[in-house]
């Protein structure tokens, strides 16, 4: 199940006890103080990867804890603090902090974010020596971490997204392309999930189909209408099979401009999908030249012809290299 949105709870560790400690020295009396300070609780950090489905796996593990310091030790010896407990979250992410509203957004693989720091270790009584107090028997507790709940938000980065009707050929043409295997078929809301493919070190994306009336909730709904916002460019299918295509194509450009009037600011390439479903070419290449009057690159495309999917991959590649 695809989820990109979840509440977190998260704390940070509690810092390690200071200790009372002295000096056990033979044939010395009375030793002084040598308790040492508690170490530090472990901070917890976000940390990127590259997996748009792993906010799935923390539906039924909504609470993340650190590790807290150890407690200091005789001889000055300061307890160990915690290890950072690093929470991973998918490329695409918005972090924010309940409380504050503080938010973070990861954008990279690998970029790491603080969320919450560990408590600070309690003093031990060596600390606590001074020229009147020479027999200290003070020694601080560990303070405890910070804590939170985090709302996550995913919103996936990718080169380019694909948008258009249902059964508008996007799966389809997003595993002719790259290395991704999303499921098809022959009805609608196939993909209920986005799908992403390496293109020539490029990442697709291929956006659950939209309907008329999306941007109010109709069909899939906005669910995934928020995904298109980082896309650098939009690649717009519409098939052959719709007995209107300019109509077509400006419903889905309406939906788009309903939910967020910079999505159709968005660089984009429009693809006349399923050529095969027509016998004269003379249609074809009509439909293209009307197209084309928009100013935008228009490419036609059938899945069963080799060629047609090349000259179509080839030229996204040269548009992408320029950005």
């Amino acid at each position: 199940m695809f989820i990109d949105e979840i509440t977190i709870e998260a704390k940070a560790g509690r810092g390690g006890d200071g200790v009372v400690r002295w000096r056990r020295e033979k044939y010395i009396d009375k030793g002084g103080p040598n308790g040492g300070d508690g170490g530090r609780g472990a901070d917890i950090f976000a940390i990127a990867v590259q997996d748009i489905h792993l906010l799935s796996k923390y539906k039924n593990k909504r609470k993340f804890e650190s590790d807290r310091g150890d407690d200091g030790e005789g001889g000055s010896r300061q307890g160990s603090s915690g290890e950072t407990l690093y929470i991973e979250f998918p490329v695409g992410s918005i972090i924010t902090n309940v409380e504050s509203g503080a938010s973070v957004s990861l954008e990279t693989v690998g970029q790491k974010e603080l969320l919450l720091k560990g408590g600070p270790g309690g003093y031990g009584n060596e600390q606590f020596k001074s020229s009147i107090n020479v027999t200290p028997t003070t020694a601080t507790k560990g303070k405890p971490g910070e804590e939170g709940h985090f709302h996550i938000e995913l919103e996936l980065f990718a080169d380019i997204g694909l948008v258009g009707l249902p059964n508008a050929g996007k799966s389809s043409m997003l595993n002719a392309m790259t290395n991704a295997k999303a499921k098809i078929g022959s009805y609608q809301f196939t993909t209920l999930d986005p799908n992403l493919g390496d293109f020539y070190g490029y990442i697709i994306a291929d956006i659950p189909g939209l309907i008329e009336g999306a941007s109010e909730g109709k069909g899939l709904g906005v669910k995934f209408l928020k995904h298109i916002k980082r896309t650098k460019m939009l690649a717009h299918l519409v098939s052959f099979e719709n007995e209107d295509m300019m109509k077509t194509y400006n419903e889905i450009r309406n939906e788009l401009a309903s939910y967020d009037e910079e999505l159709i600011n968005k660089d984009e390439v429009i693809i006349l999908t399923k050529t095969d479903a027509v016998e004269d070419q003379k249609v074809i290449e009509k439909m293209k030249k009307q197209f084309e009057k928009l100013g935008k690159p228009v490419f036609t495309m059938s899945l069963y012809d080799d060629a047609s999917v090349k000259h179509v991959s080839d030229e996204l590649v040269k548009i992408l290299n320029k950005k």
